[in-house]
């Protein structure tokens, strides 16, 4: 008789926790090449063994990070990708909605500091629980003559160029230096894919063009062959929240519609 141990149900533990500056599904990159310049932690679960287990590991610049999609609850044989026109067989996709919910990225290490990494290039949420670490080994884990399945082979990145109208500059600034409100990063992530429909980004066709809903905010654009242009910010709070909510967030959409006006929400 096998003395092996059943392999039914496996079990895994976190061995530590993603810090990040993207708290929801909607506003994370889908991919580390267009999180650019987002930084982040790991920050691994106390344990010396940890602070031994990372040595030699800030001889890489790169790292796999393998991780648990957290958010996620169940899954879908067949989805919707960002860059897909119609739906795909999940093991054919980096979709989160799988039977065994495991991510997989390539992270910048910056440095290693006790048991905190500090990572960039980061896709991953808040909060995201880590499984393991592994060197990025550029000559074994680049293989250029891969196929690129059935994505378009010309387009690794991002597709659009996106451009700011005056207005919208100048709302997104007000925004950032009035209130420590940042939305040109995460509009210009989203929109870098265009105003087509997928999961990941609410977006509404509107008279003259589209309307982008990141969190509280409405992002009016328009998108002409390759080129998306940001026109407008708005709240999307509805006036009776404006007038009545005590939610200190609101207070900073009540002093923005009082200098720029509603936006038509």
């Amino acid at each position: 008789m096998s003395s092996r141990p059943s392999l039914e149900e496996l079990v895994v533990r976190p061995i530590g926790f993603v810090k990040s500056p993207f708290s929801e599904r909607a506003s994370a990159p889908r991919q580390p090449y267009a999180a650019e310049g987002a930084r982040g932690t790991i920050e691994l679960l106390p344990d010396a063994r940890f602070e031994h287990a990372l040595s030699d590991l800030d001889a890489w610049d790169h790292i796999w990070v393998i991780f648990w999609f957290h958010l996620n609850a169940g899954w879908r044989p067949k989805v919707l990708p960002p860059r897909s026109e119609k739906r795909r067989g999940v093991f054919a996709t980096r979709s989160p909605h799988r039977p065994n919910p495991l991510g997989l990225s390539v992270l910048k290490l910056d440095a290693v500091e006790g048991r905190t990494l500090k990572v960039s290039n980061v896709d991953l949420l808040d909060g995201t629980p880590v499984l393991d670490i592994k060197p990025y080994v550029p000559f074994a884990d680049a293989i250029p003559s891969a196929k690129p399945g059935w994505l378009d082979i010309r387009d690794p990145g991002p597709r659009f160029d996106v451009a700011w109208a005056p207005i919208a500059t100048e709302q997104a600034l007000w925004l950032r230096e009035a209130h420590d409100v940042e939305l040109v990063e995460p509009v210009n992530r989203a929109l870098a894919i265009g105003p087509g429909p997928q999961p990941y980004r609410r977006i509404k066709q509107r008279v003259g063009g589209y309307r982008l809903a990141l969190k509280e905010w409405r992002v009016d654009f328009r998108a002409e062959g390759r080129a998306v242009t940001v026109e407008a910010i708005a709240t999307g709070y509805k006036p009776r929240d404006l007038a009545t909510s005590t939610d200190p967030r609101v207070a900073v959409h009540r002093a923005f519609v009082a200098r720029f006006g509603d936006g038509g929400c």
